[in-house]
């Protein structure tokens, strides 16, 4: 098959086809449709392309056109030489792009199913509507208080509600007329976008299985199936986590004994690393009995509720999998007894840390003894 590079800017997109590590042709199109040598008659080819926002719709347009698109993976695309040297514009990625497609160097990215890239458009438009909301309901709030006027304190559902009972002068009514409509259109879409969202939930019954889990409902168990798009993608749980970037960063060289961990990697899809957060905090809070929140709060007494909550939003996120993995519920018994086992793993390493702090102190004594000999012996002679 024919080894080809595109290059997808804002404003036009560079083409590049090699063989036998020569460049055959290059041209530059206002948007892909306006190469003919991706045509629906041309012979089939490779085609690699960077992931971005566009990629979807090019690798449904390729694809469609009897062509083979390869989806590189943004955080090595170092590897196969873009920019090296200084140098670095569209026509000489798309040429080093396709030479790394006749060498079979493209490290791939996943690409989503259409159902999921469905789902996870709908989750970002619930996402926006939300984040705007919140901010005007802040800039009231502060406009609010900045007059020396007081809002009842409330939850976002029912601010509306006391904001309109709420006793305040004419003029800052005014002033807030703008933001109070707007309020009004952001809940009244998002009335509108709840039930296409239940719609597409009902699509996927996965989504209903993960919504049996403590501190998952709908829209988080929707935005790890459009994340995820596949359990079987993961061969384990850890793979996951990494995947979200819920795993501590390490810079471990010279052997396991100079190992060293920092914060979270916070890779990956960042709305749903914070949704999980989120249920974490759930958990730790109102969920008493269960035995994620009882792992949790071990966790908290001894590291503290920060890093407590990060720790089970990481551990949720493989139990979500492993749900996913199996299809099943949750299951209580299940994680216990998986906290059982980790609180006695747990139990023997906090007594083989005790014996060996026992065991510096004590050589540090020993040492500290045969130093005070020392001393005394030199001043007595």
């Amino acid at each position: 098959m024919r080894s080809v590079g595109l290059d997808l800017g804002k404003k036009e997109v560079s083409f590049c086809e090699v063989r036998d590590g020569k460049v055959l042709v290059r041209r530059t199109a206002r948007d892909v449709g306006q190469l003919d040598q991706l045509g629906p008659d041309t012979p089939p080819a490779n085609v690699a392309i960077e992931a971005c926002r566009e990629a979807w719709h090019v690798h449904d347009l390729l694809t469609a056109n009897g062509h083979n698109v390869l989806l590189i993976d943004t955080t090595r695309v170092k590897r196969l030489g873009i920019g090296q040297h200084g140098r670095k514009n569209d026509r000489i990625d798309a040429e080093v792009i396709a030479r790394a497609v006749e060498e079979n160097r493209i490290p791939r990215a996943h690409m989503l199913s259409r159902e999921r890239r469905l789902l996870r458009e709908k989750l970002n438009v619930r996402r926006a509507l939300i984040e705007t909301r919140a901010t005007i309901i802040t800039t009231i709030r502060g406009i609010v208080r900045a007059r020396g006027e007081k809002l009842a304190p409330s939850d976002t559902d029912y601010f509306r509600r006391n904001l309109a009972k709420a006793t305040l002068t004419d003029t800052t009514r005014a002033t807030l007329a703008p933001l109070s409509a707007t309020l009004d259109a952001l809940d009244e879409q998002l009335c509108l976008l709840e039930p296409e969202l239940e719609e597409l939930g009902a699509q996927e019954p996965i989504i209903a299985t993960l919504t049996t889990a403590p501190g998952i409902d709908l829209v988080v168990a929707a935005a790890f199936v459009s994340v995820i798009d596949s359990a079987k993608r993961f061969t384990d749980a850890h793979q996951v986590e990494s995947y979200i970037g819920l795993v501590p960063r390490e810079r471990t060289s010279g052997g396991s004994d100079n190992r060293k961990l920092g914060a979270i990697t916070k890779c990956g899809n960042p709305y749903l690393r914070a949704m999980l957060v989120q249920a974490a905090w759930c958990i730790l809070r109102r969920r008493r009995q269960d035995p994620l929140a009882a792992w949790g709060r071990q966790i908290a007494e001894r590291r503290g509720k920060r890093i407590a909550v990060v720790a089970l939003a990481r551990r949720l996120a493989g139990v979500l999998w492993a749900m996913w993995r199996d299809g099943l519920p949750y299951d209580i018994g299940r994680v216990a007894t998986a906290s059982m086992r980790g609180t006695e793993r747990a139990t023997l390493n906090a007594k083989d840390h005790a014996e060996a702090m026992r065991v510096i102190a004590h050589k540090a004594n020993v040492r500290a003894r045969r130093v005070r000999a020392r001393i005394v012996k030199e001043v007595s002679a």
